[in-house]
């Protein structure tokens, strides 16, 4: 059954978030795909993993690499699993891919801030509870700190 995280930022940006997630998906052998709605964000993403840390480097490629099957995670703004992933990540409203239910996991991470992701972030959470996904939502704490929230 596939299992959806709903990631509720608030007061961080995705590029402060979104390096660590993807490390730690690695780290479970994990392979994965990151969905946004612009060439231009992808870009800019791309860019920013290869620099965000001194310590740290995230093999990546987007999804319009000649390799891009062989990479470990893909950027994408399109629908479908070029690298075979089992995780994917719906940033920037990116809407979920039709074979949604071929992942092991969904990552949706949606800013908190704006009134229209939130709103956009709900209609995900109900469309994937009739599904029979099992949902869960995180908050950062105070300190920085992913929450599990009821």
């Amino acid at each position: 059954m596939t299992e959806v995280l709903f990631y509720h930022l608030q007061n961080m940006s995705l590029e402060s978030v979104l390096p660590p997630l993807l490390e730690k998906s690695l780290e479970r052998g994990w392979r994965v795909v990151v969905q946004s709605t612009s060439p231009e964000r992808t870009d800019a993403l791309d860019a920013h993993l290869w620099t965000y840390s001194d310590e740290s480097f995230l093999p990546h490629a987007t999804w319009r690499a000649a390799d891009a099957p062989d990479q470990p995670i893909i950027l994408s703004i399109e629908e479908g699993n070029p690298n075979r992933a089992n995780v994917r990540f719906l940033i920037d409203n990116a809407a979920l891919p039709a074979d949604s239910d071929s992942y092991e996991r969904l990552v949706l991470v949606f800013n908190g801030d704006d009134s229209d992701a939130l709103t956009a972030a709900r209609g995900v959470w109900t469309d994937c509870k009739a599904r029979g996904f099992e949902v869960t939502y995180w908050q950062a704490d105070e300190r920085g700190r992913w929450q599990r929230r009821q």
